[in-house]
């Protein structure tokens, strides 16, 4: 089977691999749809992530959904044909659940596509997936498998804008609309956001995020005025989410952050690139609050996309299969083109 791996910065390749024995509580998912993250960016185009280089041959991928093909002999409440988005996060023996709702927390916890452990964990992007049955979350047969497979990054903003607490009735500003940015935007609308307002320097992504329910956009390219009103009197904004991974939207963000409100940083700031304005956080007594991954969230995710409480359809660029995944990547990491890439078998 065809399986899309990388071995180092820039080196992409489109292999044959065989998938390993189904274990008796394991399933064999067919791919469906798989979205390329800005997490798959960053292997390709740098080799690793933060401080998790890749150590050897990875099979990238986290966002999927597919159609169940075969079972484990002792795996109950699924069947062969069943559509299913798949969680990408699961627990080793020895995970320490009294973490609770933030098990994801815990450092030997699982996650597709990623070299956080070595051995690392291969991802989704292959024809055929071998995942725990556990991991498997049906959806309507008539859910296209593109909308199913929004899922993962869903479940990461539903658990931002949770993290955030207070957000009904409340200003919210997302800096930076990349595919999280926009998802984030749909999460504060779906949890009841008084007013979103949203910045970045690509009018093409603002587009998008003017699409999922922001009542404001802010193109930073051509006048940052409306921004640096924002940050009038020490602030006003109720809770403002960095989602761009930029310095300059951090500190953008802190000074735009009321007194007393609340910030969010969700994008991965550069290490020792940044200098964070503590003063503000001071005197303002912000809440800063981290946000990564997520945990229950992924089942709220598949209902609300299932449900269409909420419209992903918005922000799927383009289609391509496996075979092109080198051109799929080069066209995910084209902001003026791409919000969201998917592959496919074929």
């Amino acid at each position: 089977m065809h399986a899309v791996v990388v071995h180092a910065a820039k080196d992409l390749r489109v292999e044959e691999r065989e998938p390993p024995p189904l274990g008796p509580h394991e399933v064999r998912v067919r791919l469906g749809a798989g979205g390329i993250c800005g997490s798959d960016l960053h292997y390709y185009h740098e080799g690793g992530i933060g401080d998790f280089p890749i150590r050897e041959p990875l099979v990238l991928g986290h966002e999927m959904a597919g159609t169940v093909v075969e079972l484990g002999p002792a795996v109950e409440g699924l069947a062969p044909g069943t559509k299913v988005a798949v969680n990408p996060t699961w627990p080793c023996p020895g995970v320490r659940f009294d973490l609770g709702a933030r098990a994801h927390l815990d450092p030997q916890i699982r996650f597709a596509g990623s070299s956080r452990t070595f051995p690392h964990v291969q991802g989704f992007f292959q024809e055929l997936v071998t995942v725990r049955a556990e991991q498997c979350r049906p959806v309507p047969a008539a859910l296209p498998v593109e909308e199913a497979a929004m899922a993962e990054p869903l479940a990461c903003c539903l658990h931002a804008i949770r993290r955030a607490r207070e957000v009904l009735g409340r200003h919210v500003l997302v800096l930076g609309c990349g595919p999280i940015g926009c998802l984030t935007i749909a999460a504060a609308r779906l949890a009841g956001a008084g007013r979103i307002t949203a910045c970045d320097l690509v009018p093409a992504t603002l587009a998008k995020a003017k699409a999922m329910g922001a009542d404001e956009v802010i193109d930073l390219s051509a006048d940052r005025a409306p921004l640096d009103r924002l940050k009038k009197g020490g602030g006003t904004v109720d809770v403002v989410v960095e989602a761009a991974g930029s310095p300059k939207a951090a500190v953008d963000g802190l000074e735009a952050t009321r007194r007393g409100g609340t910030y969010v940083q969700f994008g991965v700031l550069p290490r020792g690139m940044h200098p964070i304005p503590f003063d503000q956080i001071v005197a303002k007594e912000l809440d800063m609050i981290g946000t990564f991954r997520f945990w229950e969230e992924f089942d709220w995710a598949v209902e609300a996309i299932a449900a269409r409480r909420l419209d992903v359809r918005p922000l799927l660029t383009e289609v391509l299969p496996l075979s092109r995944a080198k051109e799929a990547f080069e066209l995910a990491s084209d902001r003026r083109r791409a919000m969201k890439v998917q592959l496919v078998p074929g």
